[in-house]
C-alpha cells in the first residue's frame, strides 16, 4: 500500500491504524471507538458504525456526543454524566451502566449498555485520547433482575418457613406471614381472610392498613366479589384498579377505603382453599405479575401453616378434655375409694368383728361348760380363725383404698408404712428417707404422691424380684421429688411406653398420667440386670409454698 491511506483506514491520536488491528477491532460485537481530548471521534469500529446505519469513516472527526447521541453538548445529567473528564483527570479505567436513549429523545429505552473507557497515552506518557466500549448488557440485566427475584421470593419464602415452624397459634402465625408478605411486594394495605366452612362465607382475621368497619364489614361468600371467585376457584387475580371491576361484592366499601391496585391469592393445604390473602394499593397497577406469582407460592405455605395451626389447636383442646375427664375420673375414684373403704369399716368391718367375738364366746362357753363334742369345737375354732383372717383382709384392703395414715398422720408417714407393710412382709427390706416433709401438703397433692408411691411398690412386689428397695422425698418451697429404686431384674423401658392388650404398662402409664395432670415429670431409668430407678418431680403451687411457710396451724 506504499503507506498510503485508503479509505477504510482511520486514524487514532497516534497515527494511522494498522490494518490488522482494524479487522479485529472490526470483528468485534461489542462498539468500540476513540475519541481525543475534545470529545471528537478518531475511530469507531465496525460494529459502531453500523449502529450509526453509515459507513466506515463517517464518524471519524466529529464530535461523539453529536455523532452518538445527537446532543449539542457532552452528556450530562438528567442522563448520565459523561466520565470522560474522570478518565482524563484520573487516568484511570472507568467503567458505568445505563439505559440506552435513543437519538433524540430523553426518554431511556428498557434496553441497558456497558461504557468502559480506558485512556490512551502518547510515547511521553501523555493522555491524548481515550478508548470507549460500549457493550449490550440488557439481557445480562434483565438475568441479574431475575436472579434477585427469585432470590427474594426464596428469601420470603423461608421467612415464612422459618416464622411458622415455630408459632402454634393461629393468630400469632397469620399476624407474621401477613407482615412478611406485605414487605415482600413493598405493600402498606392487605389482609389475610379465613374460610368459615359451615357458612362458606370469608371473614377477615388480621388486616393492615384497612379500617376496622372496611374489615368487620366485608364478609364475603365463596363464588361471591373477587376473593369469594378466588376461594371458588383456587387460582390468584391481579387487578389493575379493582374500584373499576364488577365483580366487586361490596363496591361501596372498596370505594370508601380508596383501593385501586389489587391482588388476591387462595391459601391452600393439600389443595383445599382454607383462605384468601388481599393485597391493596391506593394506586392503579401497583402491583405486579411477579409479585402475584409471589404472593401466589407465600399463599401455599401460609394454607398449609393455618392447616397444622388448626390440627394443633385441635390436639390441644382434646389434651385438655382427656386432662379433665382424667382428673374427673381419678377424683371419681377417689371418692369412690372412701365411700367403700368407710363402708367397709362402718358395715363390714365391724360385722366381721362381731361375728369373730361372738365365735370366741361361744368357743369359751362350751369350753366352761365342760361340752365334749371335738367336732364341733374344731368347726368352730376353724370358723373362728376364717374371720379372724377375713378382718385382716378387711382392714388391708381398707388401708389399700383409703388408708387412715394419709388422713390423720400425713404423707411420708402413711408412704413408709405402706411400703414396710407390703415389702418387708415378702423379705424385701426397704429403706427411707423423707427431707423437708415437716408440713402437710394440700391434699391433691398428697394423694397424687401416695398413689404413685402405692403403685411403684406394687410393681416392686409383683415384678421386679428385687431383694432390697428404697424410697427417698425431698421437698422444698418450689417442689417435691420422689424416688424409689429397686435392685431388681429390670426392664427395657423403650418396650414398655404404653399398655399392650393384655394390661402390661397399665400401672405406669396410670402413674405418668397422675404425675402429669398434676404438672410434673415422671423420669424412669430401668435396663434388664440392673434394677429400676423412677423419678417423679412434681411443682408446688405458690400458695402451696406459702401455706407451708405459715406453718401447721395455717390449716
Amino acid at each position: 500500500m506504499g503507506g498510503r491511506r485508503t479509505k477504510s483506514q482511520q486514524t487514532t491520536a497516534n497515527g494511522p491504524v494498522d490494518l490488522g488491528l482494524q479487522d479485529l477491532v472490526n470483528g468485534l460485537e461489542d462498539e468500540l471507538f476513540i475519541i481525543d481530548r475534545e470529545y471528537r471521534v478518531k475511530f469507531a469500529n465496525l460494529a459502531m458504525v453500523q449502529k450509526l446505519g453509515g459507513q466506515v469513516g463517517i464518524p471519524v472527526g466529529r464530535l461523539c456526543y453529536e455523532v452518538f447521541e445527537a446532543r449539542r453538548s457532552p452528556c450530562s445529567s438528567p442522563l448520565w454524566l459523561c466520565p470522560l473528564n474522570k478518565v482524563l483527570q484520573s487516568g484511570k479505567t472507568t467503567v458505568i451502566v445505563h439505559p440506552r436513549y435513543p437519538l433524540n429523545s430523553d426518554i431511556a429505552s428498557n434496553e441497558h449498555v456497558r461504557i468502559i473507557m480506558h485512556p490512551l497515552r502518547d510515547s511521553r506518557g501523555n493522555i491524548n485520547a481515550i478508548a470507549e466500549l460500549r457493550r449490550d448488557v440488557t439481557a445480562e440485566r434483565e438475568m441479574e433482575h431475575q436472579i434477585l427475584r427469585r432470590h427474594h421470593h426464596l428469601h420470603a419464602l423461608s421467612r415464612i418457613s422459618t416464622a411458622t415452624s415455630g408459632i402454634r397459634k393461629l393468630e400469632g402465625i397469620l399476624n407474621v406471614c401477613l407482615d412478611i408478605a406485605l414487605e415482600a411486594v413493598n405493600g402498606e394495605i392487605g389482609g389475610i381472610l379465613l374460610l368459615d366452612e359451615q357458612t362458606q362465607k370469608l371473614y377477615y382475621r388480621v388486616y393492615r392498613g384497612l379500617s376496622a368497619k372496611y374489615a368487620g364489614d366485608m364478609k364475603i361468600d365463596v363464588g361471591q366479589g373477587v376473593a369469594g371467585r378466588v376461594a371458588k376457584a383456587g387460582e390468584p387475580v391481579l387487578l389493575e384498579d379493582i374500584s373499576k371491576d364488577p365483580r366487586v361484592a361490596h363496591p361501596d366499601l372498596i370505594s370508601t377505603e380508596g383501593l385501586k391496585g389489587f391482588a388476591s391469592v387462595p391459601l391452600k393445604a393439600k389443595d383445599k382453599v382454607v383462605g384468601v390473602m388481599n393485597m391493596a394499593s391506593h394506586l392503579p397497577g401497583r402491583f405486579t405479575e411477579d409479585d402475584l406469582y409471589l404472593l401466589n407460592s407465600m399463599g401455599c405455605q401460609i394454607g398449609a401453616a393455618i392447616e397444622q395451626a388448626r390440627l394443633y389447636e385441635r390436639l390441644a383442646n382434646a389434651a385438655r378434655r382427656y386432662r379433665v375427664l382424667l382428673q374427673h375420673a381419678l377424683t371419681a375414684q377417689e371418692d369412690e375409694r372412701k365411700r367403700i373403704a368407710r363402708e367397709l369399716h362402718d358395715e363390714t368391718s365391724q360385722a366381721i368383728t362381731s361375728l369373730t367375738l361372738s365365735l370366741q364366746a361361744i368357743i369359751v362357753m362350751i369350753e366352761m361348760k365342760g361340752i365334749a363334742d371335738s367336732d364341733l369345737m374344731e368347726r368352730l375354732r376353724a370358723t373362728h380363725a376364717y374371720t379372724v383372717r377375713a378382718g385382716n383382709e378387711i382392714v388391708k384392703l381398707m388401708k389399700e383404698l383409703r388408708p387412715t395414715l394419709l388422713d390423720e398422720l400425713g404423707m411420708p408417714t402413711a408412704i413408709h408404712r405402706y411400703a414396710k407393710d407390703t415389702l418387708q412382709a415378702q423379705g424385701i427390706s426397704i429403706s427411707a428417707e423423707f427431707i423437708g416433709t415437716d408440713q402437710r401438703l394440700s391434699p391433691e397433692i398428697e394423694v397424687t404422691l401416695f398413689r404413685v408411691a402405692q403403685g411403684l411398690i406394687g410393681n416392686i412386689l409383683k415384678h421386679s424380684g428385687a431383694k432390697n428397695a428404697s424410697i427417698n422425698l425431698a421437698c422444698n418451697a418450689a417442689k417435691c421429688v420422689l424416688q424409689i429404686e429397686d435392685d431388681g431384674k429390670g426392664f427395657e423401658v423403650s418396650k414398655l411406653t404404653r399398655v399392650d392388650p393384655s394390661g402390661r404398662g397399665a400401672g405406669l402409664f396410670t402413674i405418668k398420667e397422675r404425675v402429669k395432670l398434676a404438672g410434673g415429670i415422671c423420669n424412669i431409668d430401668s435396663r434388664p440386670g440392673h434394677g429400676t430407678k423412677v423419678t417423679v418431680n412434681i411443682p408446688l403451687p405458690a400458695d402451696v409454698a406459702v401455706e407451708k411457710d405459715k406453718g401447721p396451724n395455717s390449716r
